[in-house]
């Protein structure tokens, strides 16, 4: 199975059982904490998120399956080259993995594939493939099934992968043997920790979502608190800052697929150039990427804040402030009252 899953562009499968129940307490602890924010669903589903068989019925087994997505052509120095986006306040940072194609799409043909491999051998059986897609545990499976270990960022970690790659998964009613779960490498070591620019990491493998800069980029609707704002820099899609820091990332492998090349324009941009895109261009520059699940209104929203923050971020007398102000002004009126209210707050800046 390994062989087919790496012509497939997999850099690691295994095996975990269905017997998640050892996490429930922390499932139901999280969300009691309210931790989730306004993603709803994650309550709505409760513990069938650590109950497979209940998501699936006649799930024995579950086969999970990584991919790393750093581009092709990523430097060495990646992280330092990463980090230094953060000093050029004027240009956009899109989360690396959000660069190219819909990592969904990608792995869930790729998951089909490997169930399709796997049943010309064994014959037909019951399945369902998920990717980031269903109330599924999946840094639990991972971390079960040897993929690696749970980070205090809360992500998973390998020796050999860093935390560079996407997970999914394939319910099935085969029964096969579980693979055996690697020990935690993190020790003593808080950078992620440290490097959290919200405290969103609120204690080692604990994340208040409503603070961070992902959930907040794209998971939340409406206004972004005005108190996190000044914290969202020039970030306007996603945060990578917990991975950037990490030691284990200069372990972090490249793409084997083009899939998560870069795009023209989602790199290196400046907010300038991205706040101008109009509804239409947004949609033809996002499709087929994750990017447009988050809508043109939360794309200016997003860098309206980051606006705000370069603004804030250059002197008083600095010639390039009149670019900043003037594209911000373009927004002023806009339809939505979401996109005024933060277009307003930047121009206060």
């Amino acid at each position: 199975m390994s062989d087919w899953a790496q012509e497939l562009g997999f850099s690691q499968v295994g095996v975990a059982g269905v017997d998640l129940s050892g996490a429930e307490p922390g499932l139901m602890q999280w969300l009691a904490a309210e931790f989730h924010g306004s993603m709803d669903y994650m309550a709505a589903h409760g513990l069938k998120r650590a109950r497979p068989a209940e998501l699936v019925p006649g799930t024995v087994s579950v086969i999970t399956a990584r991919m790393d997505y750093l581009p092709r052509d990523t430097p060495d120095d990646w992280q330092d080259a990463e980090l230094a986006r953060l000093g050029r306040p004027q240009e956009g940072i899109v989360s690396l993995y959000a660069r190219g194609r819909d990592y969904h799409k990608v792995l869930r043909s790729r998951l089909q594939k490997l169930q399709d491999r796997i049943a010309a051998e064994v014959g037909p059986f019951g399945h369902r493939v998920f990717s980031d897609s269903a109330p599924v545990l999946e840094v639990e499976l991972a971390s079960r099934s040897g993929q690696g270990w749970r980070g205090k960022h809360t992500l998973v970690l390998n020796r050999e992968g860093g935390s560079m790659f996407f997970l999914g998964e394939i319910y099935l009613d085969l029964a096969l043997p579980p693979t055996e779960p690697v020990s935690d490498h993190c020790g003593s070591c808080r950078a992620c920790i440290d490097a959290c620019p919200t405290g969103a990491i609120v204690a080692p493998y604990r994340l208040d979502a409503r603070r961070c800069i992902s959930y907040l980029t794209i998971e939340h609707h409406g206004a972004i608190d005005e108190e996190l704002r000044p914290l969202i820099g020039n970030r306007i899609y996603g945060c990578d800052d917990c991975q950037l820091v990490c030691p284990w990332n200069k372990y972090a492998q490249r793409s084997s697929l083009p899939d998560f090349d870069a795009r023209d324009g989602l790199s290196g941009a400046t907010l300038v150039e991205l706040f101008g895109w109009s509804e239409e261009e947004f949609l033809r520059r996002t499709e087929g990427s994750p990017i447009r699940r988050i809508g043109h209104e939360r794309w200016l929203r997003n860098i309206a804040v980051a606006l705000g923050n370069a603004l804030a971020a250059l002197p008083a007398g600095d010639a390039q402030r009149e670019a900043l102000l003037s594209a911000l002004r373009t927004r002023a009126e806009h339809p939505s009252a979401v996109v005024r209210e933060h277009v307003r707050w930047a121009l206060e800046r």
